[in-house]
């Protein structure tokens, strides 16, 4: 049975999404997004929610820019690779390759997903990831830590939910990132 994988920036503070703002030293630090290549590169799909999948469409597109570097082509060769799904009531279509929609979060779907998939599945987004949470199908969670302290905004982890995850790995970055990748109990 595959994983299935929560796995976004936040700030020191716990914002996935900050409400004013960048949440600090992120994925554009060549090493961690070599690093972030190398972790995500086995995922054979990707669940979005709308806002999510607008973001991440970039990378269907990513390598027709010119001089683009070599992590950044290489994490658009691996995600144009994966599946994705993206879950929205009001998406008429998709803009990508290996792109289907859903209109509603079916945990039992999502269930049947991880039991037939080859290879691990993530969720992005913290409105997406809050439902998978409450339907408790995360297997991991992968936190990039950032220096900031944003001071509101959207929480990685959804409100009124309890954890009790195992610290499995752990990496800090000379940016002052840190990524801390744990396992549910």
């Amino acid at each position: 049975m595959a994983k299935l994988i929560y796995s976004m920036f936040t700030s020191l503070d716990g914002y996935a999404e900050a409400a004013e703002g960048g949440l600090g030293v992120g994925a554009e630090v060549e090493e961690v997004h070599t690093f972030v290549n190398d972790l995500f590169r086995p995922v054979g799909t990707y669940l979005y929610g709308r806002r999510m999948y607008d973001t991440m469409l970039y990378w269907e597109t990513a390598h027709d820019e010119p001089d683009q570097p070599p992590h950044i082509l290489q994490y658009a060769k691996d995600w144009q690779a994966a599946e994705k799904v993206v879950y929205s009531t009001t998406l008429e279509e998709v803009s990508s390759a290996k792109t289907r929609i859903e209109r509603s979060f079916d945990p039992d779907a999502v269930r049947r997903l991880k039991a037939e998939a080859d290879a691990d599945l993530t969720v992005d987004g913290p409105n997406l990831a809050a439902q998978a949470i409450a339907a408790g199908l995360l297997d991991e969670y992968h936190l990039f830590i950032t220096t900031s302290v944003v001071g509101g905004g959207k929480r990685f982890f959804p409100d009124g939910v309890r954890l009790d995850l195992a610290l499995v790995e752990q990496r800090s970055f000379s940016s002052g990132l840190v990524y801390a990748r744990y396992r549910a109990r």
